[in-house]
């Protein structure tokens, strides 16, 4: 679980930098004081998605965005599924 610390993009970028630099990563982690699977997940981030990498908060990727709005959307059907089931229940009961 983390730490609840939040670093900014450009910081990520410049500790992931130092390593490019020559630095070790074992180095860098105890100069910055962030852990070593922080930093190793940062790289691989910024080398699969050097444009995108980072997003911050409020900023998602767009297919994370589509997940998100899918996944509400899918809710709200739900609910409106139950309440359909619900009030077709209610009026096709037994008459007297």
């Amino acid at each position: 679980m983390g730490t609840g610390k939040k670093y900014t993009r450009e910081f990520k970028i410049e500790a992931v930098q130092l390593l490019s630099a020559g630095k070790s990563q074992a180095q860098v982690c105890r100069d910055l004081g962030i852990s070593e699977v922080s930093l190793a997940r940062w790289q691989k981030q910024l080398q699969a998605e050097p444009e995108r990498a980072f997003p911050g908060k409020g900023n998602m990727l767009p297919q994370d965005a589509e997940l998100r709005r899918l996944q509400r959307e899918n809710e709200r059907l739900r609910m409106e599924k139950d309440i359909l089931k619900k009030a077709i229940a209610m009026f096709s009961g037994p008459k007297d």
